[in-house]
């Protein structure tokens, strides 16, 4: 048995204090301390949403694309992380109304409640739906399985890019994105 040891009354081993801790365990700690904090960039692959981040702020979509997409849902187009792009997707196919999307949102031929999409369709603002997807320049930005989205694949495919307020999508202004390919 241990002699007796002010706020140990038990008599159990002494724990030693930090400081005297190997300078070998102390780096080991650290290290782990800082890998549990840190969460994975916007777009890479994941199975739960801990995986993104162990903040809660960003979450795993498994639903649509394979492995998995660290992501944010219901960005703007000034909210997401500096490796990606807040993107607009739609849910369901619109052609009930043509539009302009060439022209300022109050010149487009779209109502109030209505967003003009890139394929030329009014589409209603409650079919929209924001993820923030990682930036690229090219195919070999993106993970296997996706692809860099240009404005010609954003046509065929689907995703348009959130921009300020009065800014137009276009070849130009569109920042690219990877995205599932299909």
């Amino acid at each position: 048995m241990h002699a007796s040891h002010p706020g140990n009354p038990s008599a159990f081993t002494p724990v030693e204090p930090a400081a005297r801790m190997p300078a070998l365990m102390r780096y080991v700690l650290v290290v782990a301390l800082l890998a549990i904090g840190c969460g994975k960039e916007i777009g890479d692959e994941c199975v739960v949403s801990s995986d993104c981040s162990p903040n809660g702020d960003r979450f795993c979509d498994r639903a649509s694309l394979p492995g998995g997409y660290c992501t944010v849902q219901g960005c703007d187009f000034d909210t997401c992380p500096d490796e990606s792009v807040c993107v607009r997707f739609f849910t369901g196919s619109f052609t009930n109304k043509l539009c302009d999307p060439a022209l300022p949102r109050e010149q487009s031929g779209c109502t109030l409640d209505e967003l003009c999409s890139l394929v030329g369709s009014c589409v209603p603002r409650s079919a929209e739906i924001r993820f923030c997807m990682r930036k690229c320049d090219d195919d070999g930005d993106c993970r296997d399985g996706y692809e860099c989205r240009n404005i010609a694949r954003m046509l065929e495919h689907g995703g348009e890019p959130v921009l300020s307020p009065g800014v137009l999508v276009n070849e130009a202004t569109a920042p690219k994105f990877c995205a599932s390919a299909p």
